[in-house]
């Protein structure tokens, strides 16, 4: 039997017709794209005008003679910082915070709404929701100033402690404890409000599956595991990949409102040594220089840890 291939469609012909199709679905739901509109202006106001600003990082910058005026210097701030005595301080601290945050802290609202899904007494659910959402909303100086008390020697967890027997030390003087308190008290502020996601996933799931596990003898522990694990998994790549990707970003605000000189040792991130060199040293260059390098690596994970899932998984951003 004879089949009749269709002959390709000249460039210009097929390049038309997308135009052709772009415009009639613009006139189709326009009020959908003007709320568009607000998004992509802070995207390019403040994610990639501020791109030009990175040219500093190879130069010897002036605000006197502004960007283009000053002295071109190549890669020397970067060597420099490759060289300095703070470069694997700051890497090493920086990777195991966000590793320690990767292994504790993105597995726990997981873990919550696994269980907050089991729970069929809706007053008690949502209480136990709203409870968990609240840190979230607290302004991280507050967050700050809570773990400050609750961590001092006269706190409440030192209390806790010498009632059974221990010895009151301030936590965040103790340079092996400031990681713990780090990632356990992002893990508190955000477990709640990590849960959303997931729970709106879960309504995603099929109840019929549910109901042929039941039949095929599945207990509750058997349902999760072969029913409701799947059908997060999709979301639960997704996510990851995106935290992968952020792990050389460990948020300074939070570090510099909880360190000290005395914890610099385990607790001075990239940063937060961007911040001090470039915003109390006035070393516009070389922090621009650091943070140039800390994005360079956090695009390189992202990149590899969405080939790998599309490679293993056929899940991707892309």
């Amino acid at each position: 039997m004879n089949t009749i291939t269709p002959k390709p469609q000249h460039p210009f012909l097929q390049k038309k017709r997308f135009t052709l199709g772009m415009w009639t679905d613009i006139r189709r739901n326009k009020l959908l794209y003007v709320m568009l509109v607000p998004i992509l202006l802070y995207y390019v106001i403040f994610h990639y005008v501020p791109m030009y600003g990175a040219i500093i990082a190879f130069k010897d910058f002036s605000p006197r003679l502004g960007i283009w005026g000053s002295q071109w210097v190549g890669f020397d701030h970067f060597q420099q910082f490759f060289t300095g005595p703070y470069f694997w301080r700051t890497i090493k601290n920086t990777i195991l915070i966000s590793f320690y945050q990767l292994l504790f802290g993105f597995p726990a609202p997981i873990v919550l709404a696994l269980l907050l899904n089991e729970l069929k007494h809706a007053l008690f659910k949502r209480t136990v929701q709203t409870v968990t959402y609240m840190p979230h909303f607290i302004s991280l100086i507050v967050i700050c100033g809570i773990l400050k008390d609750f961590t001092s020697s006269e706190g409440v967890i030192n209390d806790i402690i010498a009632f059974f027997g221990g010895e009151r030390s301030t936590f965040l003087l103790e340079p092996s404890l400031f990681r713990t308190v780090y990632v356990s008290s992002g893990i508190w502020q955000n477990i709640g409000w990590g849960t959303i996601i997931f729970l709106a996933a879960l309504t995603g799931i099929d109840q019929e599956q549910y109901e042929a596990a039941k039949i095929d003898g599945a207990g509750r522990w058997k349902q999760m595991t072969n029913v409701t694990l799947p059908g997060l998994m999709p979301i639960i790549v997704i996510l990851l990949i995106l935290d992968i990707g952020r792990m050389m970003n460990v948020g300074f605000e939070k570090i510099i409102l909880l360190y000290n000189p005395g914890t610099y040792e385990t607790a001075d991130v990239i940063s937060s040594y961007v911040y001090r060199v470039g915003l109390q040293d006035f070393n516009y260059s070389f922090s621009s220089a650091v943070g140039l390098f800390n994005s360079v690596i956090n695009f390189v994970l992202l990149i590899s840890a969405n080939w790998l899932s599309r490679k293993f998984n056929d899940t991707s951003l892309w």
